[in-house]
């Protein structure tokens, strides 16, 4: 077990949601692991825990690393939403209490929570693209809403912001101190996770920004398709994927076993207990370290949920070796990474506008972009996950212009596909920009099957 997760587990660092009615701490059950039970190889709990990722950890990152000769120009996020409430209940459990307000002194805590909270109450007649105006800007409820954004998920998204703001900001100068708002470009879906996530991260990054000059664009489809959506042959290579995991957990006995002793405790049919997707709010008590649900028929317990979680590690392993996610992913991601790859291009041409870049976004956003990207290890997205681009000009070679990609604070440009070679046969520290266009423009379409040359004629194959 690594030093990040054994501390998380001795020093009980998993906020607990204040008792209500002033009972006492004392008395809540805990659902903390013993790390004494945990292996010394990743397992389920190891995983949940990089799930959950708890915040005030101290976590060291790579962005903005370059040699002096190299001058930063552009920054393109790509962030999965913050901690939020399950979207599924348990039926016949009590929800867990989970207070979504926002409370400077409590845990977690950042010393920007406060001001944030200001900030955000002063941008109540902020216009943003329809329909984003209409939803909160920051979390509100005393309990929960389905999906809603927790304190968790605030001040992971503030972490990142501060972060970001020290290296690209403070170090790099990526933006003036009179920055204007053609500067940004910042996007999110329509849900309240994604744009309060959005604006945490931005008031890390920015400090009691200027109301008019953000402005959040609404994009309606997880995959960040925009105009591109349709896309048939992406839809079969989904249905061929679901396929796969559906003919995966009939062969698991022990999970089925599982599903059938859990349904037992709560008194439904095993059947609607797994279309409850219980591994999403057990998630939830886990990462708040409440305990499991219990009935008058017994308790819902780690045993049932290493099963589930260790079924998904399995399931991803599966997943890379198949492939068929990969087709997926490579006509999934497209879109959004022709967006990123055109602004990195007018960037290098000098263009000025648009040198920072955010996009909001879901779990289902970033994973098929890592997987299209070639970066087949690299772990599910967490909460609060971040994926970056960054575009470098060789101050030496002006004309030469060069990328790096980052994933939650790791340096993974020479694990992407389209770059694994020139790593090995050059000696420079980046890849170079057009290793990337080649491989977003023509590559992506070759990977699949070699006939085709442009999204559309991708998208309208017969898959094989």
């Amino acid at each position: 077990m690594d030093f990040l997760t054994t501390l998380l587990l001795l020093v009980h660092l998993i906020p607990v949601s204040a008792p209500k009615n002033g009972a006492s701490s004392k008395s809540r059950k805990r659902i903390m692991p013993d790390p004494v039970m945990e292996p010394g190889v990743p397992g389920p709990i190891h995983e949940a825990l990089l799930y959950c990722n708890i915040p005030n950890v101290a976590e060291r990152s790579m962005e903005g690393h370059a040699p002096h000769h190299f001058k930063l120009i552009s920054v393109q996020v790509l962030i999965r939403h913050g901690d939020r409430y399950p979207l599924y209940t348990i039926p016949k459990t009590k929800r867990p209490e989970i207070d979504c307000t926002l409370v400077a002194n409590r845990k977690p805590y950042h010393p920007k929570l406060e001001a944030f909270i200001s900030h955000m109450s002063k941008g109540s007649g902020t216009s943003f693209e329809s329909p984003l105006n209409s939803l909160p800007l920051y979390p509100n409820h005393p309990l929960c809403e389905m999906g809603e954004l927790t304190q968790t998920g605030v001040v992971q998204h503030l972490q990142n912001g501060q972060l970001l703001r020290d290296i690209y900001v403070k170090k790099h100068k990526l933006l003036p101190t009179d920055w204007s708002a053609d500067q940004l470009y910042l996007e999110t879906t329509g849900k309240s996770r994604t744009l309060q996530s959005g604006l945490a991260l931005l008031y890390g990054f920015l400090p009691d920004f200027d109301w008019k000059k953000i402005y959040f664009r609404h994009q309606p489809s997880a995959l960040f398709c925009s105009g591109s959506c349709y896309c048939p042959l992406r839809n079969q290579y989904l249905k061929k994927e679901q396929h796969r995991q559906y003919l995966l957990r009939l062969k698991n006995s022990q999970l089925e076993k599982t599903y059938g002793d859990m349904a037992r405790i709560v008194d439904i049919p095993t059947t609607q207990l797994r279309a409850a997707n219980p591994i999403d709010s057990l998630l939830c008590h886990f990462c708040h370290n409440i305990s499991f649900p219990c009935t008058k028929n017994g308790c819902i317990d780690m045993g049932h949920f290493k099963v589930i979680k260790m079924h998904q590690i399995e399931d991803e392993k599966e997943r890379r070796e198949m492939k068929l996610y990969l087709g997926y992913s490579l006509l999934g991601a497209h879109p959004i990474l022709n967006q990123t790859v055109n602004r990195m291009q007018r960037a290098a041409e000098g263009r000025k506008d648009e040198i920072f870049a955010l996009y909001s976004a879901h779990d289902v956003t970033l994973s098929p972009v890592l997987s299209a990207l070639g970066l087949s290890e690299a772990r599910f997205p967490r909460f609060a996950a971040r994926l970056i681009f960054e575009l470098w000009q060789d101050r030496e070679k002006p004309s030469e212009h060069s990328v790096r990609i980052l994933y939650n604070g790791v340096d993974v440009t020479f694990h992407t596909s389209f770059c694994q070679d020139h790593h090995r046969h050059s000696p420079k520290p980046m890849c170079p920009l057009e290793n990337l266009v080649h491989f977003v423009k023509r590559d992506m379409f070759v990977a699949l099957d070699g006939s085709s040359t442009n999204y559309y004629d991708a998208c309208h194959m017969e898959v094989v």
